[in-house]
């Protein structure tokens, strides 16, 4: 059996690649087992959730945890390394915070801050400006990320929520987990939507062509399982404001699930979102457009049990300025 290795890197971090090609008499094996053998500290849990995410290729396509590996099957695995402890520096960078009380933290998180230490990216985080402002954050089960239990891209603004304790990090993050939080996005997308409301399915997982991308699949494919609901709030001819509600939490979800159905957000070029003017455009609108250089997608509402209380509580953020000014010059050019 032939075997190569090597370190690749992605906006996710340090990957290590393994090659492997089944010997001629290979018999029958599942290919979690056949790699449990062959890489050192594999667990079958660690490779079947490879499998799903679309890290493990046989002959160039990817395939499911129950695959049986066959005579000269030239295989390949994507495996991230475990988190590397970084040191994490408090910073004193300004907290837009909507609610504070013992137990929780629920904040209004700014565009371009990542939310947490990574490869590439190990100050500047919202994890460094939270540990200055406030002491002992319970520690996750992720190195790196003291009082999270959920996440937002870098360039999506919005509502998010902290745990301040134990009790809190566990308590919030089953609610995440079994789905009962209710999250709703308010985003710009290109096109005429021409329903009032819908519902897009379909597995979100690592694009084939592009590991850097998410890309949507058949259910029961590969990927995970994702549900994003919609419904319009305003026209404006070639642009359409509309809200979101997720039913699950993938990467990219809503960016990638739009784009799916042809609706890719405003300034979202990885997803097609591509700037794009529509006949008789002002001057001004042309501006405002091509100065949008985010992803037009807000995290507007979060709802959720309170970890002490049990209360439902809700919190609104006010949409970002820039998504403001643009609506403004999208109504003149409507009007």
């Amino acid at each position: 059996m032939e075997q190569e290795t090597e370190e690749l890197t992605n906006n996710d971090g340090l990957y290590e690649h393994y090659s492997f090609v089944a010997d001629k008499g290979q018999e029958l094996l599942r290919i979690d087992k056949f790699l449990m053998d062959r890489i050192p500290n594999a667990t079958r849990t660690k490779l079947q959730s490879a499998a799903i995410d679309g890290h493990i290729f046989v002959n160039k396509k990817t395939v499911k945890p129950n695959y049986r590996v066959k005579p000269l099957d030239k295989i390949t695995v994507e495996l991230a390394y475990p988190p590397q402890e970084i040191e994490l520096i408090p910073e004193d960078i300004p907290l837009n915070i909507l609610y504070e009380d013992d137990t929780v933290i629920v904040i209004n998180k700014q565009s371009e801050m990542v939310v947490h230490p990574g490869y590439g990216n190990y100050t500047g985080t919202l994890v460094n400006g939270l540990i200055f402002h406030f002491e002992n954050l319970p520690q996750t089960d992720v190195a790196n990320r003291p009082g999270l239990v959920h996440r937002l891209d870098k360039n999506t603004t919005g509502i998010m929520v902290i745990a301040k304790n134990d009790h809190a990090l566990a308590h919030l993050g089953k609610q995440f987990h079994d789905r009962t939080t209710e999250r709703r996005y308010h985003a710009l997308v290109w096109g005429d939507v021409k329903e009032d409301d819908g519902t897009v399915t379909g597995n979100v997982g690592g694009a084939l062509k592009n590991r850097k991308v998410m890309e949507v699949f058949p259910e029961e494919d590969y990927g995970k399982h994702a549900v994003t609901h919609y419904k319009v709030l305003k026209r404006y001819g070639y642009v359409t404001l509309i809200e979101c509600k997720l039913e699950t939490g993938r990467t990219h979800q809503i960016r990638v699930h739009l784009s799916h159905v042809g609706h890719s957000l405003i300034g979202d070029p990885m997803y097609g979102g591509r700037v794009r003017f529509p006949k008789k455009a002002s001057e001004e609108l042309k501006g405002a457009l091509l100065n949008f250089k985010r992803q037009a997608l807000h995290s507007k509402k979060l709802s959720l049990t309170h970890p002490i209380s049990g209360e439902l509580m809700s919190w609104k953020a006010p949409l970002p300025d820039d998504m403001l000014r643009l609506l403004e010059v999208l109504k003149k050019f409507d009007s």
